[in-house]
Formats: C-alpha cells, sequence, structure tokens
C-alpha cells in the first residue's frame, strides 16, 4: 500500500466528522480529497510543496485537521518531529486546532493516544512524541519552530507578494531533508498577492515537486450557472450546501455590490471583493479642463492630515450645472524624496510638476494651511468650508490670528453625513457633470477608494488598501456636502416673500 493509500486508509477508519448533522460518523473522503492526498504523498519526484484551492465551504479546515492527525500519531508520523497549522487570524488558527481536537475527543481509539493541551492549541502524539500546534500571525509565533509539515489555512487571505509570518514558516522548515508544505486556501483577490504568485508559478514551472490542484468556475460565466458552481466546489451535494450557492447566487444576480463577493467566495475567481468605488473609465471621462475665474462662487472641503501625511483642500465651482473642482495638497519636504521611493508614489515628480505643494521642514505646518485658506477666501466667492474636525483647533486658532474670516461647518466621517455626500458625488461622475482637470493626485486617489456600506445601506468612503491615498476624494465629498447643506439651511419657506401659513 502506498503513503497515500495509507493516509486515506487512516483517516477513514480513525478520524470522524467534527461537527455538523453528521457529527461522530466516520469521516469519508471525497473524491476530490483523496485525489490531492494521493497526489501529495505518491509523487514519484517528492513532494515539497502542494496547494489545494477551492471555493469556500468545502471542507477544507476538517481536511487539514485530519491530515495532521494522519502525521500525528497515523502513517506518516516520524519520532519527535514537529507539525504546525498557521493561518493568519488566531480565530482561523484556531479552527483548524478544534476541529482536529473534536476527532480526537470523539475517537476512543485517537484519545488513547493523544494528549490535547488546549491552552496552547497543541496536540502531542504519545506514541512517537509528535507535537502538533495551531499558531497565527497575530500571535507572532511563527520563529523558534522546526516543522517537517507545515499546513497554511486560507493564505490567500494574505495582500501583496510577501509576508514575514509566512517567511518564518518556510525558513523554519530548513533543518528537514524533505519538509512538506501544504497551503489549502480560497484564491487570493489579484495576481499579485502571495497565493496567487504560487499558484501561477506551479502552473507555469512545471516542477513535478510542487502538486496543485486549482478548483474556480470559468472566469467570465454567468452567476447562476450551476455548472460553473460545481467547477469550484467539488463538495457540492455532499457536505457543501447547494442551498447556500443557490442563496447568495440569487442575490448576487440581483444586487451588484454581491457579485464579487459571490465570485470570490464562491465561484474561487480571483476578483477583489469590494469593487472601486469609482470605475476608471467613469473618472476619465470627467477630466475635462476645470475653468474658473476669481470671484466664482465655490464651496470646500478640508481634510487635515497628522503632521506627515497628505493635508488635501478641495474647492468645487458650481457652473451652468457642472462642477468644477480645483484640488490643493500639502506634504512635508523633508523627506520626500525618500518617501517617494518607498511608497511607488511620484511625490517628487508632483511637487516638481505644481500638483503638490512642499512645506518646508519635516511637519505640516497648520500656519501655512491657514494662510492658504485665507487666500482662496479672498480670491473666490467661499460659501462654505467643510471640515473633519481632526487638528482643526489648531488651524482655526491660525485663522483668527491673520483675521481671516471663513465661513465653516464641521463634516462627520461617519456615514450620516457622508452617505449623501458619497452619492452627490457618484452621480455627478455617472452624469458626466464633473470636471476634475484629470489631476494627477486626484486621480489616485479616485482609484483607492472603495465604499463601506451600513445595515440602512449608507455609504462612506474607505481605504481599498491600507496603504491607499484618498483624502482628496473625501475632501471632494465634503465640498459636495456642504453644497447639501447650504441648499437645506437656505431652502426656508420664510424666504419666499409670498409664502403664508394656512388657516
Amino acid at each position: 500500500m502506498t503513503r497515500g493509500k495509507k493516509i486515506c486508509a487512516f483517516i477513514e477508519q480513525f478520524c470522524v466528522i467534527p461537527e455538523g448533522a453528521k457529527v461522530g460518523q466516520p469521516m469519508k473522503l471525497l473524491k476530490f480529497q483523496r485525489k490531492f492526498i494521493l497526489d501529495v504523498f505518491d509523487n514519484k519526484s517528492g513532494t515539497s510543496r502542494a496547494y489545494l484551492s477551492v471555493g469556500r465551504k468545502n471542507g477544507k479546515s476538517a481536511l487539514i485537521a485530519a491530515i495532521v492527525l494522519a502525521h500525528l500519531v497515523g502513517p506518516e508520523a516520524k519520532q519527535n518531529s514537529q507539525i504546525i497549522s498557521g493561518a493568519r487570524s488566531r480565530e482561523q488558527a484556531a479552527l483548524v486546532f478544534k476541529l482536529a481536537e473534536k476527532m480526537v475527543r470523539l475517537s476512543p481509539d485517537l484519545a488513547k493516544i493523544i494528549r490535547i493541551v488546549p491552552s496552547q492549541k497543541m496536540l502531542i502524539g504519545l506514541m512517537m512524541n509528535v507535537e502538533y500546534k495551531a499558531i497565527s500571525a497575530e500571535a507572532g509565533t511563527a520563529h523558534g519552530l522546526s516543522p517537517i509539515l507545515a499546513i497554511l489555512d486560507e493564505v490567500g487571505q494574505v495582500r501583496g507578494p510577501q509576508d514575514s509570518f509566512i517567511e518564518a514558516i518556510e525558513t523554519a522548515q530548513g533543518a528537514h531533508d524533505k519538509p512538506l508544505l501544504i497551503a489549502i486556501s480560497t484564491q487570493a483577490s489579484t495576481d499579485g498577492d502571495l497565493f496567487s504568485i504560487w499558484l501561477d508559478d506551479a502552473a507555469n514551472a512545471k516542477d513535478k515537486r510542487i502538486v496543485s490542484h486549482l478548483y474556480t468556475a470559468p472566469k467570465d460565466c454567468d452567476i447562476l450557472d450551476r455548472k460553473a458552481w460545481r467547477k469550484a466546489n467539488p463538495a457540492v451535494g455532499e457536505f457543501r450546501s447547494l442551498q447556500d450557492i443557490e442563496d447568495f447566487a440569487a442575490q448576487a444576480d440581483r444586487l451588484p455590490a454581491k457579485a464579487n463577493s459571490f465570485r470570490w467566495l464562491y465561484l474561487n475567481q480571483r476578483i477583489e471583493a469590494q469593487s472601486p468605488f469609482l470605475s476608471r473609465a467613469e473618472w476619465a471621462a470627467n477630466s475635462s479642463p476645470v475653468e474658473v475665474e476669481a470671484g466664482d462662487t465655490c464651496y470646500a472641503g478640508l481634510d487635515l492630515s497628522a503632521s506627515r501625511d497628505l493635508t488635501a483642500l478641495v474647492l468645487v465651482f458650481p457652473k451652468d450645472g457642472v462642477y468644477h473642482v480645483q484640488p490643493h495638497f500639502w506634504l512635508p519636504e523633508d523627506g520626500l524624496r525618500d518617501r517617494a521611493k518607498t511608497e511607488k508614489v511620484p511625490w517628487d515628480t508632483w511637487a516638481d510638476q505644481g500638483y503638490l505643494q512642499t512645506i518646508a521642514g519635516p511637519v505640516i505646518i497648520p500656519e501655512l494651511i491657514a494662510q492658504a485658506i485665507a487666500e482662496v477666501n479672498e480670491t473666490y466667492n467661499l460659501q462654505l468650508m467643510a471640515y473633519d474636525r481632526w487638528r482643526i483647533h489648531d488651524l482655526q486658532r491660525e485663522l483668527d490670528a491673520i483675521g481671516a474670516n471663513v465661513a465653516m461647518q464641521p463634516f462627520g466621517q461617519g456615514f450620516r453625513d457622508m452617505a449623501p455626500a458619497v452619492d452627490k458625488l457618484e452621480q455627478l461622475v455617472a452624469e458626466r457633470k464633473l470636471c476634475h482637470g484629470n489631476h494627477p493626485i486626484l486621480n489616485m486617489n479616485a482609484a483607492g477608494a472603495i465604499v463601506e456600506s451600513d445595515p440602512a445601506g449608507n455609504r462612506k468612503l474607505h481605504k481599498s488598501k491600507s496603504y491607499s491615498k484618498i483624502d482628496g476624494l473625501v475632501a471632494l465629498a465634503m465640498a459636495l456636502g456642504s453644497m447639501s447643506y447650504e441648499e437645506v439651511q437656505s431652502s426656508s419657506p420664510w424666504d419666499d416673500p409670498e409664502f403664508k401659513l394656512a388657516v
């Protein structure tokens, strides 16, 4: 009997279903699970890395737990060896451990030869002193380990091409002649993410020591295509609920906002779960030159930053049903070129081109921002400036010091204040009634913005990635929101000389 067949036999003889409707019943490997195990462990070239990618809720974590037990006390147990399963979050790491723990407790045979250490998320195989531990990136526990087998759960959650936690695990395996790393996960969002790079490398490099099984729906398939569902969900009809897929697919078909999530989680496609707030094409269609003159009426949104980050002041000029946008941005001059290299954003070039104003020294000086606002107030007919309360007291003090009388209104960053402003911005872009002049920093801000929604459907702007900059777009939304505020404030019926109370 081959290694793979021995593992399959061990799992089906000793491992039980840990939870659900069939809890306690013997675990019966499905065809795709069996094939994965056989391909990994009966590989004539010897497997160094193995990848299994399927849609959510196809039993990935239970399979990990069973493979762990096969290495802990089963046919793959090695004297005094170490096994780990790793996940990005404590919750995900704990899930794998808890499933393995339940399998042990539900099996009288396994319970006799495995000691459970819940406080450390650890199992110890007593026959050959094999140690299994579940670890997480959040706990920072990857260093100091030497696992012969490392199983990574949901590595598709890693954003970007590198991850220190995973690198630490890979390095830790270097002490063994034939270590094995297994990654079982839903796909990552983009081609540039770590798990995508691994899958693409496996497909292109033709390295026989890498086993890769990818279950994904065709790229352009219809959301309601049942055949596509099955390609990404090999457990459907078994322990993968068909009804669950049907329900979510129906939602995704009705609500476009759900479509990307369905394609990512259920169809296992490489798609961002959150769509950009504004498409590049729509935003580009509003790039006509900005035409404003001294004395024109305008509204403003001010997004003050921390002392070293981007500060944005965006003016909006309503003219004949079209809204002309004039943005102003500031960054500290010190370290600007190093910052450009680190962030891979051409801050220095934009400063040279006049799109970015630099402030001498290492920090943003409120006095200089106040002077710029005062100049705007003198040049144009500034009706109202909406501002975030962050650091506003410092700015107000400087405005008072120079005698600048600017009409100002606080603008909350939560759903209540932002929702109508976001709706207005989206509407103007869709109707091509916004002229932003193709300002490169504002373009970058627009590309990096997504929206978050509350249960009532109200929306606010959010960064698509932690390093994204959206300050200018936030300030633009605030400026549009200030216009709405003015309209509400000035719409009193008492402003109408012909208004009379009904009697």
